[in-house]
C-alpha cells in the first residue's frame, strides 16, 4: 500500500479499490472473530483514510463514485457487525454476573413512579 496522496483519478481510483479490499477482509475477520485480522484491518483503513484525506474533489469520476459508496455500505455493514458482536458480549457479561451492568443509567422517568 502506498503512502502517498493519489494525485490523479487513477491513483484514487487505486486507493479506493485497496479500501474496498480491505474492507471485505474486515468483514472476513468479524465473521471469524479473528482479532489479529480486524486489527490489522483497522491499521488499513487508518492508512488508507490518510492517503485520502489529501484528494481533491476534481479528482472523483463516476467510477469513483461508485468505488466510494460500494466502500460506504461495506463500511456500514462492518459497523452493524461490530456492534451486533459488541452487543452479545454485552449480554454474556451481564448473564454471568446476572444483572446489567452498573454503568448503565436507568430512565430518569422510572424514577417518578417508585416515589
Amino acid at each position: 500500500m502506498s503512502q502517498s496522496s493519489p494525485q490523479t483519478t487513477a491513483g484514487l481510483r487505486d486507493t479506493l479499490r485497496q479500501m474496498v479490499a480491505v474492507l471485505q477482509d474486515e468483514r472476513q475477520a468479524l465473521a471469524a472473530l479473528d482479532l489479529d485480522e480486524i486489527m490489522g484491518s483497522a491499521v488499513n483503513k487508518s492508512g488508507l483514510c490518510d492517503i485520502l484525506a489529501g484528494t481533491a474533489p476534481e479528482a472523483v469520476d463516476e467510477e469513483c463514485r461508485g468505488l466510494l459508496d460500494a466502500a460506504r455500505r461495506l463500511n456500514e455493514v462492518n459497523r452493524q457487525v461490530r456492534n451486533l458482536i459488541a452487543a452479545n458480549v454485552a449480554q454474556r457479561l451481564d448473564a454471568i454476573v446476572g444483572s446489567p451492568a452498573l454503568y448503565r443509567a436507568a430512565p430518569a422517568y422510572a424514577y417518578a413512579g417508585s416515589r
